[in-house]
């Protein structure tokens, strides 16, 4: 038996933990502790405090029980953009005084075994790839679909993440020429499909139903709409209010527009969503399906399955230890 650890880095919080994996023939592996912490100020004392919070973690475990083996290799999650080959965090969206830090050099020298760094969409494609909806495929997608929108790409069974770390950036893609704004551009795939995206929506549909005199179901009154946030409207929607039902009809069609560009281009065996998703998928999944059954190749379509994230709301708990074990593989 050996030991992986999962490190992951966000602009809120934190995380370390550990998983056993008992045979590297069929790579399953069982978290046996995790520890989180509110992201502090600064990368040294996050590294610091990550460097520490391992250390435990891995004395823990030896102390109870002897016969889970050494530590064999750590992954590091953490948001783009970043440089995977030279280990380097370039100051991502939500840790914007992270410039050029160095996150897999301490690792290393403190624990002396092979450190990766993926970002965060890779590092969960991988996840659900090895242990998620994706395991026996060649040619999976993985969309996060949560505060943001964005892809990691497992191509011809392994990791595509392109020539400078930035494949898989479908949160950019505009699907209309107005509409929503995210990733900084009106229209986009992550305008329609994210948690700020919906929001938006949310913002836009409750300003003209106040305007028309009605008052929306997700929001009380005018003063109020700069609070709206996705999950406000999808608890309306699953009431089956229908101004909130409306806004998920909306991003469901824009999400099956994104998904046949993506089956068209990449003719991919299953597209894994994670996050909003699986929360929402009733509200969902047929007019994504209508629509995705409209727009894409029906050839491409027809060997492509589209699933929620089989890890769930841990899809986040496997990344960095899916990190770890891609770096054992490509390793050997």
């Amino acid at each position: 038996m050996s030991i992986l650890a999962g490190i992951d880095i966000g602009g809120t919080k934190c995380a370390v933990s550990l998983g056993v994996m008992g045979d590297r023939a069929d790579e399953r592996i069982e978290i046996i502790a995790k520890r989180r912490f509110a992201t502090l100020s600064g990368a040294e004392a996050n590294i610091a405090r990550l460097l520490s919070e391992l250390e435990e973690l891995l004395a823990e475990a030896g102390q109870a029980n002897a016969g889970h083996g050494q530590l064999e290799a750590i992954g590091i999650s953490c948001g783009g953009p970043l440089n995977s080959k030279a280990g380097l965090i370039l100051s991502p969206p939500n840790l914007p005084d992270w410039s050029r830090v160095d996150i897999v050099t301490p690792f290393r020298e403190r624990f002396a075994v092979p450190v990766g760094l993926q970002n965060d969409a890779n590092a969960c494609a991988l996840a659900e790839w090895k242990w998620g909806a994706g395991q026996g495929s060649r040619n999976m997608i993985f969309l996060t679909f949560g505060t943001g929108m964005g892809a990691g790409l497992i191509l011809n069974g392994r990791l595509y993440s392109g020539t400078s770390d930035m494949a898989g950036e479908v949160g950019h893609m505009r699907l209309s020429p107005t509409g929503p704004v995210g990733y900084g551009k009106a229209g986009s795939f992550e305008g329609y499909c994210s948690g700020g995206g919906i929001a938006e929506l949310g913002r836009m549909e409750a300003a003209r139903l106040f305007k028309e005199g009605r008052t929306p179901s997700f929001c009380a009154e005018p003063g109020a709409i700069p609070a709206i946030t996705a999950e406000a409207i999808g608890e309306a929607a699953q009431r089956g209010e229908a101004d909130a039902v409306d806004i998920f009809q909306t991003v469901a069609c824009q999400l099956g527009l994104g998904l046949a560009i993506l089956v068209d281009i990449l003719n991919p065996e299953v597209i894994v969503i994670g996050s909003i998703y699986g929360r929402q998928l009733p509200l969902l999944e047929r007019v994504m399906q209508e629509e995705l059954q409209r727009e894409a190749l029906s050839h491409s379509l027809s060997v492509c399955r589209i699933l929620p994230a089989g890890l769930k709301e841990q899809v986040g708990d496997y990344a960095g230890l899916s990190v770890a074990l891609n770096q054992l593989i490509t390793a050997d």
